[in-house]
């Protein structure tokens, strides 16, 4: 009876312990990060060999006053193309946004994430050798701004 006893209850400790060790393995610990700045340039999505769907029509909003319209445009998720539906981003003063767009470069596809151009060029500024692109190299240009300097 005592052996019987001791089996059951060796029985419930080993269930209590495998349930807590799997309750163990499922916890998950969240940290956000504030403070990201919206603009950040994320690094280009790569995809092998697979040309993104044509784009979707959509309808265009009417204008809205200090606000730039983001068309649709498709992303790569896990294995699979998904279409992301054009939003609202608040316009930036001095700044052109430049859209989202795929590139294929030796077979593969990139994705080019949309972001603020400061001289509407399609070069990230802070790559840029000549910002306001009047011929003269910024480290020699006594007025980097000023895009009427010839």
């Amino acid at each position: 009876m005592a052996r019987k006893a001791l089996a059951a209850v060796s029985i419930a400790l080993l269930s209590l312990g495998a349930a807590s060790a799997a309750q163990a393995q499922t916890s998950a610990t969240v940290v956000i990060q504030a403070g990201t700045p919206v603009y950040q340039q994320p690094a280009p999505v790569r995809v092998q060999y697979q040309a993104p769907p044509p784009p979707r029509y959509e309808v265009a909003p009417h204008p809205r006053r200090g606000m730039v319209w983001v068309p649709g445009h498709w992303e790569w998720r896990g294995h699979r193309h998904v279409w992301m539906q054009g939003y609202w981003v608040k316009a930036r003063p001095g700044y052109h946004y430049r859209e989202p767009r795929w590139v294929e470069h030796g077979g593969r596809w990139n994705m080019q994430p949309g972001g603020w151009d400061r001289d509407g060029d399609g070069i990230p500024n802070r790559r840029d050798r000549d910002r306001d692109g009047d011929g003269v190299p910024n480290r020699y240009d006594q007025r980097p701004d000023n895009p009427y300097r010839r």
